[in-house]
């Protein structure tokens, strides 16, 4: 069984209600119908009711099962209003503003749905940029406890591969934070243990990536990996973590005895902690084109409740790959 297969049973098993706002986009209409066939979720689709059904025909998918709300038609709205007013007056925040907003913008009308309870996550940026996803996010559900700073990684499973988690690896950050101090380093590291932990079910073992080994390289960029280990192991000393490594010292044992010899990771890293985002987004995509791996995110991590972003050159299949993992992500927040 495929490691998104395990995660669609698992969120079988609870099944959370995940708001999918991008009703415009054939991929989003596809996915749902799949996710629905599949059992994997409940979905909550924004926009008008016709205006969608019209795109299903079109599409001949059958979408019998799913839950559209229309902003502005719902009796939840006055309540979303108050809610969202509330939440953002201090930023100068009107209640007519709340409800122009509420009306026009899908993602926000998704998040305040998630922060009222009245859904359990959301997916959204096939045809959004990360910005737009996150900016919402934060303001209204914003981070959670303990969490200093929100970050995104994937989740990607390589076939026919012996390294990481059997072929299943977390990379962090491919998504959000340009170019993160040694600090944020540091708290991605942990956040995204956290995660594989969670989405994964095993041991996180962590590699902070560099582009040497152990002093092999002297560069500001290097010095910035190694502090960032210094501070994970002392902030985090129950985290099985090292660095600075070159890729395949990480996940290679081999190498990793001639490279980095002594490593308490012993080459066998399945959380790869990418230096800044030019490394993480190059990184992800090259494993994913040539290693033709299965890439689901770029999640988030550190929002009080799941939403997840899209990568806007997504397919159906990994919509459907991400609400299960967000599906699973609301299980866990309870």
């Amino acid at each position: 069984m495929s490691y998104i297969d395990i995660i669609k049973e698992k969120a079988r098993m609870n099944k959370k209600t995940i708001v999918m706002p991008e009703t415009n986009d054939k991929r989003t209409l596809i996915a749902a119908a799949h996710i629905l066939e599949e059992g994997i979720a409940n979905v909550i689709m924004i926009g008008k009711e016709e205006k969608i059904m019209d795109g299903a025909g079109w599409l001949e998918v059958n979408l019998n099962g799913v839950t559209v709300i229309d902003p502005e038609t719902t009796d939840k709205l006055e309540d979303y209003v108050q809610l969202l007013y509330e939440t953002r007056k201090t930023k100068g925040m009107t209640q007519d503003m709340a409800r122009d907003i509420l009306k026009k913008d899908y993602l926000t009308f998704g998040v305040v749905m998630v922060k009222a309870n009245d859904a359990d996550g959301m997916v959204a940026g096939a045809c959004h940029a990360t910005a737009e996803v996150l900016r919402p996010s934060l303001q209204i559900l914003k981070t959670a406890p303990g969490v200093k700073l929100v970050s995104g990684f994937f989740i990607l499973d390589v076939p026919n591969c012996e390294a990481g988690e059997s072929g299943t690896f977390l990379f962090a950050d491919c998504g959000l934070n340009q170019d993160p101090t040694a600090e944020e380093l540091a708290d991605i590291a942990e956040t995204s243990a956290v995660s594989f932990n969670h989405l994964v079910g095993k041991k996180p073992v962590i590699a902070m990536l560099s582009h040497s080994t152990k002093g092999s390289a002297k560069h500001p960029l290097v010095d910035k990996v190694v502090e960032a280990t210094k501070i994970a192991h002392e902030k985090y000393p129950q985290l099985a973590l090292d660095g600075e490594l070159q890729l395949d010292a990480a996940i290679v044992p081999g190498v990793a005895k001639s490279k980095a010899p002594g490593s308490p990771i012993e080459g066998k890293a399945n959380v790869l902690i990418f230096p800044n985002l030019d490394a993480g987004n190059i990184g992800y995509k090259l494993v994913q084109r040539l290693a033709k791996a299965e890439a689901y995110g770029p999640m988030l991590q550190g929002i009080a409740k799941p939403v997840n972003d899209l990568s806007r050159g997504c397919t159906w299949e990994d919509i459907v790959g991400v609400v299960a993992l967000t599906a699973v992500q609301a299980q866990i927040n309870g």
